[in-house]
């Protein structure tokens, strides 16, 4: 299942409940954006036990933002152009899955986006199972996470379709689709 990039509350709990069923019956995973922002909901509510968690952009005074705003955008009030945008580094950790993806230790990916992965949150998410394979070096932003005991569970705050052609898909996109290939296979 893919869970595409989006904007507000609109269809949430539905992409959540989503993302809790692939999790726990190990279909293939990929979210980008807003869908790794859904994945992290889903997985502090129901493995971590955080009935509220949620993200400062759908529920602003949630008492677990396992999503928040970044801090640089908290100030902005008029908002037009005013997004993380462009290209920005990222470290993968060796022995990922976003590793054996990429084949190598850093990247550089595109974004588009005001809200990201609460990194008060990221000891006990790791504790869990969740990892966070990517990391921005310069702000130490989480780029990805996976799970660590799924088939293939990945989520991207960045858009890899931004960097992906007909001649030349994204890894990201061809190991997906080579993973949800294996597992309609097995059924």
């Amino acid at each position: 299942m893919r869970v595409a990039p989006g904007f507000g509350s609109r269809g949430i709990e539905g992409k959540i409940e989503a993302i809790r069923y692939v999790r726990e019956n190990e279909i293939p995973f990929f979210g980008i954006c807003l869908g790794m922002q859904c994945a992290v909901v889903e997985f502090g509510r129901n493995v971590l036990g955080l009935k509220d968690a949620n993200s400062t952009e759908m529920t602003e005074d949630t008492k677990n933002p396992v999503i928040s705003i970044m801090e640089e955008q908290k100030k902005i009030k008029n908002k037009g152009g005013t997004m993380r945008l462009g290209a920005y580094k990222c470290d993968i950790r060796k022995g990922s899955k976003a590793f054996a993806v990429y084949g190598k230790s850093r990247i550089s990916e595109r974004h588009r986006h005001r809200y990201e992965f609460n990194n008060n949150y990221l000891a006990a998410f790791e504790k869990a199972g969740m990892i966070p394979s990517g990391i921005n070096p310069d702000n130490n932003l989480v780029e990805i996470i996976e799970l660590k005991n799924h088939p293939f569970f990945i989520g991207s705050q960045f858009h890899p379709e931004l960097k992906s052609t007909v001649d030349n898909p994204h890894p990201l996109f061809v190991n997906f689709v080579a993973a949800s290939l294996a597992h309609s296979k097995k059924k």
